[in-house]
């Protein structure tokens, strides 16, 4: 057995990995530097190169987390929602409660930045195009159960019209000089979705 390997050593590795996932969230992954993220988990500087092979190893599982932390919020909120036919604007709202979050507070608004951010840094680094790609696949497995749940016949297809869709309007909406991404995200939902997902047949 390692010493990575050891309760010990696994502590402090996940210890590294929140304190990069959280500094993501702060400050984008361009804040995640070895003493940066050595200081945050109160260990020392040699740990982030003792537990992982490069920088962009440890921000490939900060991301990962990041990921993992936003889906099972996803999931718990759709736990939350009875399974009955909805309106359109109902539906919508739901969904963005979901993708966006109910009023972008300070903390909606970092897990934004970050997924837009880490879209972006797969360009650069193709590394990171496998986990994104997987955590996209779970939030459309989430969504789709919120479809369902609202009455909706989802057209699988289809479904990342309507992710995009959201994605694009709230991209644009952080970038507004009074930003209220959120309503814009509504706007253009409200367009597509009888396209997209449909009211189910009975």
């Amino acid at each position: 057995m390692t010493i990575a390997a050891t309760p010990k050593g696994e502590r402090r590795r996940q210890a590294l990995v929140e304190a990069a996932a959280d500094l993501i969230l702060e400050e984008g992954i361009g804040a995640v530097r070895h003493r940066a993220v050595a200081t945050r988990a109160g260990l020392p500087l040699a740990s982030t190169t003792y537990y992982f092979d490069s920088l962009e190893h440890l921000v490939l599982c900060a991301m990962q987390h990041n990921g993992a932390r936003d889906v099972e919020m996803m999931r718990a909120r759709v736990r939350d929602v009875p399974s009955c036919p909805r309106s359109l604007e109902k539906t919508a709202d739901l969904v963005l409660d979901l993708l966006v979050g109910k009023a972008v507070s300070d903390d909606d608004r970092g897990r934004l930045v970050a997924r837009f951010e880490g879209c972006v840094a797969t360009v650069r680094h193709p590394e990171l195009r496998e986990a994104q790609v997987g955590i996209r696949e779970q939030v459309d497995e989430v969504l789709t159960d919120l479809l369902e749940r609202c009455g909706r016949a989802v057209r699988v297809p289809q479904l990342h019209t309507l992710a995009v869709a959201v994605d694009g309007a709230v991209l644009c909406g952080l970038g507004d000089l009074d930003p209220d991404p959120r309503a814009l995200a509504r706007t253009i939902l409200l367009d597509v979705m009888h396209t997209v997902a449909p009211p189910a047949e009975p």
